[in-house]
């Protein structure tokens, strides 16, 4: 075993335990970065928190994507392919790890964590949580303390080598991304593909909302993004309304109108939604916004409006034959 080394910076020290191979790998902005890793505390027994190679598979991240825990960013740089090192890091660079960790473990568990990836920047929500479901972290959030980190470099692969997920874009990328996503949404959409025109939707608003993390709400760029979501919302809405799920449509359109409640499109999916559930005040109610809001949209809105009293009175004579055979 090696001794320990300083990284020149502050509050980490490095242990070679096992040496690398080849030249220090170009750990250029973009590169994906895999390796396993194991969490100990710097007690006597040097308790294990999380070991990758239990849960079964390596982690990731991604150079220059302002990961959650930054110090591994440091440690991974200072590797070759193939070495294992033991770090020590102290509390200056291990603060947010139970944060980290708790989003690994529900993931592990096939839970959703609660932000929308474990590479998204939400630090801020950090001093939200009471508990978070974990009394070793719930400890470790109360009283910071040094870790130390076991760390195998795997692979370290320039970002051409891989197929890059919507999230881990830059942030130039990720605005680059949106118009093209939601482009082929609509061509899909035409098409009939509504299975898969929902989930280029889904990785369009998935793009906007990380985005969205880095401005201060309700400000002006801030408000830009929410425009875009929700325009992307609705369109997600109108696959669901194809795929028979109405309910999901309830929820997404009464949340934008919540905010926002000027949007004619949320109101006319809203109707259409209520109308295939049964809901003739609430279809109604809604149809007659769409009307107030926009009075070009008269003739759709008549339409809606024929389509459901045809529907209504379908029910009704269905139910009155039912009836009279359950009274023959």
């Amino acid at each position: 075993m090696d001794a320990a080394l300083l990284l020149n910076v502050e509050g980490i020290k490095k242990t070679i335990l096992h040496g690398g191979t080849g030249e220090l790998p170009n750990f250029i902005t973009g590169a994906r970065v895999t390796f396993h890793f194991r969490t100990l505390k710097c007690d006597e027994e040097r308790t294990v928190i999380d070991d990758s190679k239990q849960v079964g598979h390596p982690m990731h991240i991604i150079i220059g994507n302002m990961f959650k825990l930054e110090v591994w960013e440091i440690l991974l740089t200072s590797m070759r392919v193939s070495e294992v090192a033991e770090f020590w890091c102290d509390t200056i660079h291990t603060g947010v790890y139970p944060i980290l960790s708790r989003s690994l473990r529900q993931m592990a568990e096939g839970k959703d964590p609660t932000e929308w990836h474990v590479h998204t920047c939400g630090l801020a929500n950090m001093f939200a949580y009471h508990t978070l479901g974990y009394e070793d972290l719930d400890e470790l959030q109360k009283e910071p303390q040094p870790l130390i980190f076991v760390i195998e470099l795997l692979q370290v692969e320039a970002p051409s080598q891989y197929q890059r997920e919507t999230w881990n874009l830059s942030k130039d990328e990720k605005m680059q991304a949106v118009p093209i996503l939601h482009g082929e949404g609509n061509r899909l959409f035409k098409l009939g593909r509504y299975e898969e025109a929902s989930t280029k939707y889904q990785e369009a608003i998935v793009c906007l909302r990380n985005l969205q993390t880095k401005e201060k709400p309700w400000e002006v760029q801030w408000l830009k993004l929410e425009k875009m979501i929700n325009t992307l919302i609705l369109n997600y809405c109108q696959c669901l309304l194809k795929k028979g799920e109405y309910y999901e449509v309830l929820e997404h359109t009464s949340d934008i109108l919540r905010h926002l409640p000027g949007i004619a499109k949320a109101y006319y999916l809203r109707a259409r939604a209520h109308a295939e559930v049964w809901n003739e005040a609430e279809a109604k109610a809604d149809l007659e916004k769409v009307l107030e809001l926009e009075p070009s949209m008269r003739k759709v809105v008549r339409r809606e409006l024929r389509l459901l009293e045809n529907r209504l009175e379908e029910k009704r004579e269905e139910e009155r034959l039912r009836c009279r055979n359950m009274l023959g």
